[in-house]
């Protein structure tokens, strides 16, 4: 008896200590719903912080074609392959009309022609007038040469003969040097109009050289095997807000310099992703990264940081570009397809966290609002890192129960409501 006395008092006394468990639990969960305050409770175990993003996949290994510099020269497109197309090294890519340039090499050929035959004319005129030149100074000589024989003879002839011969030695001796110095500057002459032929042939033929290069410049190879990826035509010059530029087609003019197709190596892929300029100090170059790409829903890709660059925009949102190589690609990747991705920069183990919505600012101190007896009032807490929706923070325990949303707010509202409905006719 004195047992079943024992083991009845035991049992009375835990159906008491469950009783007000339950009452204090419940008290715990209706409190909050009565205050009309959304809370959460803080937690502790594991937390991963990470970054993700919407990216945009492009090629890293790229070469870009353009249209050559032809000046004076209207490029239109006459072959193009299509969007998408695979190519291979040295195959040609773009082609452009080249009727003109033609008809222009024609010309420039011609004229190369012509100068050489010039230049030829200059060569005999200039053999023809050097033998006629030689043939005047030799009998130039031989006539001096007479003449001074016949000076011999004065002592014999007559003083009317001897002057003669006198004056005749003379006469041969100043036609010598005439023609001595004439021939000077017949052969400086000469050889400057035989070097204006030579000027005329050496432009003639930088013409036609010129030509053939431009004409060979309007087809486009490329130096690596990839993937077509055309560009958008902005010859217009009529642009909108939200205006979708065309690709290039067959027909288009091209300005000179500009980009018209670009070649992707299908081996070398990158993702290009603007991120919030509070995660830069959380990213570094090498870090791993897990790719998802829209297409392909089912593969996680496997990628590294390559490069973080400049941050931009407006004050109020400032965002940096980051880029992110592919270390697994796959043969249906195409630019400009859409993914996401997400780095994982730090995971912190037995520690307390809770929603960053639970997270309040006053004074540049944090604080959350503690559900106590009833009531929420604010407590200072130590932020150790906090990430978009997690917070690690000290200064709480596991399982305090803390506001979502400012409890102070909601019960300015629920009195200003309240005093509202009171000053409503008939209430």
């Amino acid at each position: 008896m004195k047992t079943a006395l024992t083991l009845a008092a035991m049992l009375t006394i835990i159906g008491l200590l469950a009783w007000a468990g339950l009452a204090a639990f419940g008290e715990t969960d209706e409190a909050p719903a009565k205050l009309g305050v959304p809370t959460t409770l803080v937690r502790k175990g594991e937390v991963t912080f990470s970054v993700s993003a919407p990216g945009e996949l492009q090629g890293s290994n790229s070469r870009m074609l353009t249209a050559p510099m032809a000046g004076g020269v209207d490029l239109i497109l006459t072959s193009l392959p299509k969007p998408g197309a695979i190519v291979k090294a040295g195959e040609t890519v773009i082609e452009f009309d080249t009727t003109e340039l033609s008809f222009n090499l024609r010309e420039a050929e011609a004229d190369l022609a012509e100068a050489e035959e010039h230049l030829r004319q200059s060569h005999a005129e200039s053999r023809a007038k050097e033998e006629e030149a030689n043939y005047l100074l030799l009998k130039a000589r031989s006539d001096l040469k007479l003449a001074e024989l016949d000076i011999r003879r004065n002592e014999t002839l007559a003083a009317i003969v001897a002057k003669q011969n006198e004056l005749a030695l003379d006469a041969a001796r100043e036609r010598l040097r005439q023609l001595t110095a004439d021939l000077e500057s017949r052969q400086a002459k000469l050889s400057a109009g035989i070097a204006i032929q030579e000027a005329a042939v050496a432009k003639a033929k930088v013409k036609a050289a010129t030509a053939r290069k431009t004409i060979a410049s309007m087809t486009l190879k490329t130096e690596i095997d990839g993937y077509v990826s055309l560009q958008q035509n902005q010859s217009s010059g009529m642009f909108m807000w939200g205006m979708q530029l065309p690709i290039f087609q067959v027909g288009d003019t091209v300005r000179p310099g500009m980009a018209v197709a670009q070649i992707l190596d299908l081996e070398s892929w990158e993702i290009k992703a603007r991120l919030a300029e509070l995660d830069r100090g959380h990213l570094a170059i090498g870090q791993e990264a897990s790719i998802r790409i829209v297409a392909s829903p089912d593969r996680v890709f496997h990628g590294r940081v390559t490069n973080i660059g400049n941050t931009s925009g407006p004050p109020w949102e400032r965002r940096f570009e980051c880029k992110l190589s592919i270390e697994d690609p796959a043969p249906e990747l195409r630019p400009g397809m859409s993914a996401r991705i997400e780095i994982v920069t730090a995971q912190l183990a037995d520690v307390l966290w809770l929603p960053s919505q639970a997270l309040f600012d006053r004074d540049a101190q944090k604080f959350v609002y503690r559900l106590r007896d009833g009531a929420f009032a604010p407590v200072d807490i130590q932020l150790v890192r906090s990430g978009e929706s997690e917070a690690v923070i000290t200064g709480l325990n596991e399982n305090d129960i803390v506001a979502l949303a400012d409890p102070t707010q909601q019960a300015e509202a629920e009195t200003m409501s309240t005093g509202a409905a009171g000053a409503l006719p008939g209430s």
